[in-house]
């Protein structure tokens, strides 16, 4: 199973060095800056369809969108 946990900047180093101490964790890597931002993004992304299928959101047809390039 993974587990995503948010961290203070300051308390990550430590935190690393607790997860890692624990036998049961396989592996603790921080994420790159480039994978969280891509993580909010997928996660913002995911809501946005969320509300569109309630019918709280109206999306931009593909075709909408290459009409305004």
């Amino acid at each position: 199973m993974k587990v995503l946990v948010e961290i203070q900047d300051d308390k990550a180093p430590f935190a690393l060095e607790v997860l890692r101490s624990l036998s049961f964790v396989k592996k603790a890597t921080p994420m790159s800056i480039a994978s969280e931002m891509l993580y909010k993004d997928l996660k913002a992304s995911a809501t946005e369809v969320k509300l569109h299928k309630q019918g709280k959101l109206k999306l931009k047809t593909a075709q909408d969108f290459l009409n305004k390039l």
